[in-house]
């Protein structure tokens, strides 16, 4: 960031803010629970102008951002897709052998995989991405689903890697972007435009508006994608129950400049149609 901010003429400065997440302190306002974890002190340095601009991982900010705050850009998109990395060869998600056991921290993947193969042994996995991979080496599980855009972030390419085709397993809504949280007063000066990708911005607010309308968090088992192409917009999303045994799929394409309509209307229809029932259960 401070690279593409030198590229294009301006000074930058980092600045470290440790949250309640990396202290790993337990809030007592319950608001504070979950992904605000890692992003209120943040937002609240945003708030004072102790700091310009925040960088964070899109997928996991919240669809409504605290008052007079926005995302005022994006980087160009990474992957956004999961890939399955087994111990030794690489093996599509058809080709596991039966029962094996599959590693994850993600209810989506986890609903995802039980989907696709419900004879798998889907186990709970958390740490960084190199905890993970030493924990396939070591032998505790067959194989591991990690989102491609962090291993391409991180320089790994594992040898047993293999993508997974999203239309099994749908991407988290916004995986492999990097947002750019602004004062609104900000949006359209230079410094903030010369961060933007349109492409990924148009790919964003598509899948960000259909996200609003499901009202469900980000760890939801929820997924799916805005594909850009010429002057068009095609989204799908996807709401799962944990376990993988029902799940429902809404298309729609539009022009690329009612893309966040576009987004709206697939969240829409699944809100108010056969997902309806998924999502209430999701949110109690």
């Amino acid at each position: 960031m401070q690279a593409r901010l030198a590229a294009a003429g301006f000074d930058a400065e980092i600045v470290t803010i440790t949250t309640r997440g990396d202290r790993r302190e337990i809030p007592r306002d319950p608001a504070d629970i979950g992904k605000a974890l890692w992003t209120r002190e943040i937002e609240e340095a945003l708030h004072e102008g102790s700091i310009d601009l925040a960088v964070h991982s899109l997928k996991d900010l919240p669809a409504e951002l605290p008052e007079g705050l926005v995302v005022g850009a994006v980087l160009p998109r990474e992957d956004p897709g999961d890939v399955l990395v087994s111990r030794g060869a690489p093996l599509s998600l058809v080709e596991l052998p039966e029962g094996a056991r599959v590693g994850t921290g993600s209810i989506r993947r986890a609903a995802a995989l039980a989907k696709a193969r419900p004879d798998l042994r889907v186990v709970e996995l958390k740490g960084n991405v190199p905890t993970r991979l030493r924990r396939l080496d070591e032998g505790d599980f067959d194989a591991i689903v990690l989102a491609a855009a962090g291993l391409n972030r991180l320089g790994r390419n594992p040898t047993g890697l293999c993508a997974i085709d999203p239309a099994i397993m749908p991407p988290a809504l916004c995986q492999g972007v990097v947002a750019v949280e602004v004062r609104e007063g900000d949006v359209g000066t230079a410094w903030v435009t010369a961060l933007d990708d349109p492409v990924t911005m148009t790919a964003t607010r598509a899948e960000r508006a259909l996200l609003a309308e499901l009202e469900v968090g980000c760890g939801a088992p929820v997924g799916g994608l805005a594909v850009v192409e010429g002057g068009g917009v095609m989204v799908y999303g996807e709401v799962l129950s944990p376990d993988g045994s029902r799940w429902v799929r809404e298309v729609d394409q539009g022009p690329v400049a009612e893309a966040a309509a576009v987004g709206r209307a697939v969240g829409e229809a699944l809100a108010s149609g056969a997902a309806a029932p998924l999502l209430e259960s999701l949110r109690s």
